[in-house]
């Protein structure tokens, strides 16, 4: 027997069945909102992975093909990769998520979204944003939960809550809001150019929308929800601290971080993890965590110099930007290029025009095959860090930072008609 629970939402009846399927994951829930279904599962190891000082945190947006009666392309006629949609989507869900896990907590833990059915008046990113936070509150994976999503669209000025595909693609609005019980916790937005206390408002209606998703979500738990597992905590012994100060003081690690050049702070730093290196020579569990611990120690001591002393580690009042710099026409033989320097980031801009036959198709879980015709593609190679690895093609990262930046520039380009060709912006990080 499985449980099945419903609540209305936006003037839609959003159904999650729990216990029905996936029993041997620590959470799952099937969840249909309209006629779009998604199951969202949340497992994690049994033991903390070794010799990482991160939360090991994998999220997943799996878009499948026969979800909208659609067969894949290609030879092998599978799904292969994910898209940028499904990468998008899944880096939305991790944010808001990531930080209510413990800090010390380092067992793998994977929260898969599978979409099994679209239903264009229901996004399933919506679904599965809900859903992974489900399955992970009801699982038996420490979390600090739980939290809510709601997205808003606005069509001739008026707002919609959890609006349909058509009305996300051709509103004025598309933001999306996390929260807690308490406060909200994630924004991402794209608008077109919508006055600022529209917007506020805008994100104060999903907070509230939220509200109504946490209640239903602790209702769930209350009955249905495992006890949290215990765990082997990884956190930095205090005794560590305490002796990692006796060998630097907080004033020693100020006076290291206290420069505005990078490559500077790193020598200073490396310079005092010999230090810490050779006096816990003898202890190997220190060693083990001794990046981790000389990071933390690090980031303390820049909090306390910009919150209390109001002093940036590169001597920049609190109300001070970094130096700016533009210059553009820097690559001869492409249509345009711009050159952005600030601080010590900088990022060349190149610009190639094509005829709209270039435009790009995109055959995803849409009813039909969409298009976009300006793409944004950012790199980040490792030279630009001075550190040394194979470019192996864009990461998550990269895509999503690409995917800002197209989303920011959309709004203010001319239309077809006043300019008829597909643009293409490719933003390389220099530095």
């Amino acid at each position: 027997m499985y449980k099945s629970y419903s609540m209305e939402l936006a003037g839609r009846t959003l159904t999650v069945d729990i216990g029905r399927v996936c029993a041997q994951a620590n959470g799952a829930a099937l969840l249909k909102y309209g006629d779009t279904t998604v199951l969202s599962t949340a497992t994690a190891s049994e033991k903390p992975r070794e010799g990482i000082d991160f939360f090991p945190l994998s999220v997943e947006f799996e878009e499948k093909m026969y979800a909208v009666g659609k067969i894949p392309g290609g030879f092998n006629k599978r799904e292969g990769k994910a898209s940028e949609n499904s990468i998008l989507t899944a880096r939305v869900i991790d944010r808001p998520m990531r930080p209510l896990f413990p800090k010390d907590y380092r067992n793998d833990v994977t929260l898969n979204n599978m979409v099994m059915s679209v239903d264009p008046q229901c996004r399933p990113e919506l679904v599965a944003m809900i859903g992974a936070a489900l399955a992970t509150t009801i699982s038996d994976i420490p979390f600090d939960g739980p939290c809510a999503m709601t997205q808003m669209g606005m069509k001739n000025g008026e707002f919609i809550v959890n609006p349909s595909q058509k009305d996300w693609d051709e509103g004025d609005l598309k933001l999306t809001v996390a929260s807690t019980a308490e406060k909200v916790i994630m924004i991402e937005a794209g608008a077109n150019e919508i006055p600022e206390a529209k917007m506020i408002e805008a994100i104060y209606k999903c907070h509230d929308v939220n509200q109504t998703i946490i209640a239903f979500i602790n209702q769930i738990r209350e009955e249905v929800g495992k006890p949290k597992h215990e765990y082997t905590s990884c956190a930095i012994p205090e005794e560590m601290f305490a002796a990692m100060r006796e060998i630097v003081t907080p004033e020693q690690m100020e006076e290291a971080v206290f420069t505005d050049e990078k490559q500077k702070r790193e020598e200073n730093i490396s310079r005092i993890t010999e230090q810490f290196a050779e006096a816990f020579a003898e202890n190997e569990e220190w060693l083990a965590v001794l990046d981790e611990a000389v990071y933390q120690y690090q980031k303390k001591t820049v909090r306390k110099m910009i919150l209390k002393d109001h002093k940036r580690p590169d001597g920049r009042a609190i109300d001070q930007i970094r130096p700016l710099a533009a210059e553009v026409d820097l690559i001869p033989r492409v249509h345009g290029s711009a050159m952005f320097t600030r601080g010590q980031t900088q990022i060349c801009d190149v610009v190639t025009l094509a005829p709209l036959s270039e435009i790009q198709k995109i055959d995803g879980l849409d009813e039909n095959v969409t298009t976009k015709r300006y793409m944004h593609h950012y790199n980040f190679p490792s030279y630009s860090v001075g550190e040394t690895k194979p470019s192996r093609g864009p990461g998550r990262r990269e895509i999503g930072h690409g995917a800002l930046a197209e989303r920011a520039l959309v709004p203010v380009l001319p239309s077809v008609e006043e300019f008829p060709y597909t643009i293409r912006a490719v933003s390389e990080t220099f530095e």
